[in-house]
């Protein structure tokens, strides 16, 4: 080229620049202003100041992300396009918001954006569904919403975005089947869903995403066998499947993704075996992890060439034979988990800079050696030895002079004494293949594994604590130790017999407020002496809360060479990088260790024992008769410590402090028992107090009643109780303060008290409502009927979570009993009709209340809307009358719109029917509500038997039983000869004498009724 045709093509470029910059817009489309103003209320982002031109690239429409002595990384919250030909404004292009703990809901005003390419929402509080409007985006090609609350689906229409290629949700709440639609996104690069619970089978359709080079479904509830159609994924680098629910075997097919550089497969289900996968064409990989995953066979020989390989971790599988002797020289390699095998013969001499676990082999090892537990960076401890005599073990020979009865380790902190009781400091600094030995030699732990996504890559650390700890022994649970993968505490020299095992848990390392740090989910198993004691243990969850703790209790753990064996290990579930990166794996705060039938004592000390617990018990005998304890105010609180509970007691004074003297201000409603009251104690934690009221028709037995009842049952979806106060005359409660009150007030309270509650919420409250009962009935260890289900005895957390409260009226449900006879007690329109009218009691009248609760879920409507007869109106008499109509659909509360699942509430009503059918064997179980509710079982098709025909006016004179006996016209029944209804005429007599008429008197409205 010429120079002066270099010179005409210059000048040619910079006119076109200048002509560029001097059309070009300044300002954003005004349109797209009006909708970022929709968008952010929605989002409830209130910081955007729209004085300023949101395409202007300053002031709160940017955001630093990084900021050194020598440099500042300004990133656009708001990025827009001004170079669009033909077009005077500025129009977006990308909104980036993460982590701003928004607590709003999806915008579906997005879609006035014509122009929108990214939308990162990632680590906020964002709550309910993906807008469906959102599949009408032609431009869109990120979508990034990991780390926030969303639940339901992944609607179908999000399959209709043709440009679509990173779709990010993991780290939510989402659930349900993953449509075969998404087969559909031709562009899709990137698919991460994991850390939801997402469910079914992966669809066939997804075998034509062959443009995937990242695909994630961790931490979900998928079910049946990896696919084979994986194999068409060719371009694919990355490809994790921990934990998800899965079965194996890994297929052969896998060999042909050749260009992966990350594969991670865990803890598949199942029980079939298969060899290790060919892998010897992944030249590119550099983590490999299958653990977990049913692989028999012996090592290959060709995974200690791979020059890129860093992470290999083949752990807890059936691999057999020796491991090569290529492994020992692998140039790249810096973790190397083998942990779990069947592995034997030699073990090769490791470099020094590679981590390795070879625990829980059958290695052969000199004896000669004194560190063959730990050699280096190499941990060779075997379970197999520690069940053996620990003698011959070498880094174990230490003098045990005495047997002990108890063992005491305060995990990851400082030695320390609590209640009189010494722990043993754990103060061992954290690695990757680590076996430590105590100083005193009487216990041990071993860890494995590497925090994946950690920003010190391939260590372990100790977790940070940031909560703030008030329980009164928080010294034990300031520090604790958490692995990635495995971790197993050793206690040795104990004697042989039988121990109670606690384990002290606290989580330490969430928050406990409406932000994204509050979001993560540790999840866990526990075993014992090798047995599984705890599938998917969530510290948090049991506790109530982060910053709270939970004591696992095993009693019975036999102890057997004298040796005990507390494995953790982490199986692939729950968040990993909330509220950071690599937050997961197990943790715990404290182990202690006690025999239930401790050494002897001489015969001597004997006798010098009994005789001084002899003299003070007569000295405290005579003090407490001289100031006149032994009186009628006492009988509750010795009845009290009679109980087994697992509680805490408060005092009055406490409880007068913590609700301001009962003040009437504080007053949140009135229980069973009396007025509730809302409290703060000195520590911070927010009370709900259950006062009993003077004038309360329930008494000393309910009360310790109650107590018993839910000190012995914890679930997620009961509710919990703190603790209690006895005395003089004061008996009260002290639970959990739930922040939204109960559900009846957020369906049908006052307008100003009622709360939004979207469909998915609505499932969600029913599904936990029947998942608390089924609990109660069929899978705790005292069976219990609480026979008083209704809406005000359904308590929501802060996150709309339902808890059932109100246990004093609960009955054990004796197993071998077919009913329980009992005098009636309830709540009228929530009750069976067999126990109404009979005393008839079975768990089939509560799932006879759940299925009114049920309805009134639905539709939004209390059962029972007026009080006179005139106006008597009953949801379940409206929902059979829509059942026959074939209108069902009515019933469904009108300000949902129509926002709802049509199919999931159609089960939901269908399955309340079932459950207030009149004969009461026809109802379902509990277990099988929650299944029908999931989807994982079909709902029988509803038929009224003839008996319900034939029993109408029974029900009509039931009904207006329930209206008197709420006027107080006529007292309870309280047996089955004084039932209100009879064989006889269709008239009936209370035990009071007043008649009960059906509101159709005439005789012709009963012609073959009868």
């Amino acid at each position: 080229m010429t120079t002066s045709s270099q010179f005409f093509f210059l000048s040619l470029i910079v006119i076109w620049f200048i002509s560029l910059t001097a059309f070009a817009a300044t300002t954003i489309d005004p349109n797209e202003k009006n909708a970022l103003k929709d968008i952010a209320k929605s989002l409830g982002k209130k910081d955007w100041n729209f004085d300023i031109d949101p395409c202007s690239n300053k002031s709160n429409w940017v955001m630093p992300m990084a900021e050194t002595p020598k440099l500042r990384i300004i990133v656009s919250i708001v990025s827009c396009n001004c170079f669009i030909p033909g077009d005077n404004f500025c129009h977006v292009v990308s909104i980036i918001l993460k982590g701003q703990n928004l607590p709003g809901t999806l915008p579906p005003e997005l879609t006035r954006l014509r122009y929108l390419q990214t939308i990162d929402l990632s680590r906020n509080y964002l709550n309910g569904t993906i807008p469906k409007q959102w599949g009408s985006m032609m431009n869109i090609s990120t979508i990034a919403l990991g780390g926030n609350r969303l639940t339901g689906p992944i609607p179908v229409e999000i399959a209709n975005i043709s440009t679509l290629q990173y779709l990010e949700l993991t780290g939510n709440q989402m659930s349900g089947n993953i449509t075969p639609e998404l087969g559909n996104l031709a562009q899709i690069q990137s698919l991460r869903i994991s850390s939801n619970n997402f469910s079914g089978e992966l669809p066939v359709t997804l075998a034509k995403l062959t443009t995937l080079q990242d695909f994630r479904i961790e931490d979900n509830r998928f079910f049946g066998k990896i696919p084979d159609y994986i194999q068409n994924w060719s371009r694919i680098k990355t490809l994790v499947i921990q934990g998800s629910g899965l079965s194996g075997p890994i297929p052969s097919g896998i060999s042909l993704l050749t260009n992966l550089t990350d594969l991670r497969i865990s803890d598949l289900d199942g029980s079939e075996y298969a060899p290790l996968p060919q892998l010897n064409n992944m030249t590119l990989l550099q983590t490999l992890i299958l653990r977990n995953c049913n692989i028999s066979g012996t090592l290959h020989d060709y995974l200690g060439t791979m020059k890129f390989l860093k992470i290999l971790d083949l752990s807890f599988n059936k691999l057999s034979g020796t491991v090569p002797s290529t492994y020992a020289y692998m140039n790249s390699s810096k973790y190397i988990f083998l942990t779990g095998n069947l592995l034997t013969g030699p073990v090769p001499p490791w470099r020094t800079n590679v981590a390795v676990d070879l625990s829980y082999n059958n290695f052969s090892i000199s004896q000669g050696s004194s560190q063959i537990c730990q050699e280096e960076n190499v941990n060779l401890f075997s379970t197999s030895w520690a069940h053996n005599d620990i003698g011959t073990v070498p880094c174990l020979r230490f003098e045990c002079p005495k047997p002990s009865y108890s063992l005491y380790i305060n995990c990851g902190g400082q030695q320390t004494t609590v209640n009189r009781t010494s722990y043993y400091g754990d103060p061992d600094s954290p690695r990757p293949a680590r076996f430590h030995h105590s100083p005193k030699g009487n216990w041990a732990f071993s860890t494995t594994g590497i925090f994946m996504e950690s920003n010190q890559f391939g260590e372990t650390y100790p977790p940070q604590n940031v909560t703030t700890l008030t329980m009164a022994d928080s010294e034990l649970y300031m520090n604790a130790r958490v692995s990635p993968i495995s971790l197993t505490y050793y206690g040795f020299c104990l004697a042989n017999g039988s121990y109670t095992v606690k384990l002290h848990f606290a989580e330490i390392m969430f928050t406990d407020d409406q932000t994204y740090g509050s979001l993560g989910r540790r999840v866990f198993d526990i075993y014992l002496q090798g047995k599984q004691v705890q599938k998917d243990f969530n510290i948090a969850k049991e506790a109530g809360g982060v910053g709270k703790k939970v004591v696992k209790l095993f009693k019975d753990v036999a102890v057997t060479s004298n040796t005990l064996e507390i494995r953790l290990y982490w199986a692939g579930k729950g968040t990993q990088a909330l509220p950071n990166k690599s937050v997961y794996g197990p943790l715990i705060s404290a182990i202690s260790v006690e025999s239930d039938s401790p050494g002897s004592i001489s015969a001597g000390a004997l006798v010098g024992i009994v005789v001084a617990a002899a003299i003070i018990i007569i000295l405290l005998i005579g003090i407490l008769w001289w100031k006149g304890c032994f009186g009628k105010k006492n009988t509750l609180a010795r009845e009290l410590e009679s109980l087994d509970l697992q509680t805490g007691l408060y005092t009055l004074r406490q409880i007068k402090a913590a609700t301001n003297n009962f003040d009437i201000s504080n007053k949140i409603g009135e229980g069973g028992f009396g007025p509730v009251y809302k409290g703060c104690l000195s520590n911070g934690t927010l009370i709900a107090v259950k006062q009993l009221s003077s004038k309360s028709r329930q008494g000393n037995r309910e009360f310790l009643n109650e107590i018993g009842m839910i000190s012995a049952l914890q679930h997620p979806y009961l509710v919990k109780l703190y603790g209690c106060c006895v005395e003089g005359d004061q008996l009260l409660l002290i639970y959990e303060y739930l922040e939204n009150n109960s559900l009846a007030r957020a369906l049908f309270g006052p307008e100003e008290e009622q709360i939004k509650l979207d469909w998915l919420i609505r499932q969600k409250i029913c599904v936990g409502i029947a998942s608390g009962l089924a609990f109660l009935h069929e899978e705790s260890r005292l069976k219990v009927v609480h026979r008083d289900i209704k809406a005000t005895n359904v308590l929501l957390d802060k996150d709309l979570n339902p808890k059932i409260s109100d246990f004093g009226l609960a009955k054990l449900d004796e197993e071998d009993n077919t009913h329980i006879s009992t005098k009636i007690a309830g709540t009228y329109g929530y009750m069976a009709p067999e126990y109404a009218m009979h005393g008839y009691l079975t768990d089939k009248a509560d799932v006879y209340s759940f299925g009114i609760v049920a309805l009134e879920i639905i539709s939004g409507r209390s059962n029972t809307l007026y009080r006179t007869r005139e106006e008597a109106f009953y949801l379940l008499d409206w929902a059979h009358s829509l059942k026959e109509s074939g209108d069902l659909m009515e019933l469904v509360d009108r300000r949902l719109g129509s926002n709802f699942n049509t199919k999931e509430a159609l089960v939901m009503i269908n399955v309340a029917l079932l459950c207030t059918n009149v004969t009461s064997n026809i109802r379902p179980s509990m277990s099988s509500v929650v299944s029908m509710l999931e989807g994982k079982t079909v709902v029988p098709e509803f038929v009224p038997e003839s008996s319900e025909v034939m029993d109408e006016k029974k029900l009509e004179v039931m009904r207006q039983y329930y209206y008197q006996m709420e006027e107080n016209k006529i007292s309870k029944p309280q047996t089955e000869s004084q039932s209100i209804l009879s064989d006889g005429p269709w008239t009936a007599t209370s035990s009071s004498g007043v008649d009960l008429y059906p509101i159709h008197s005439d005789a012709s409205y009963w012609e073959g009724r009868s």
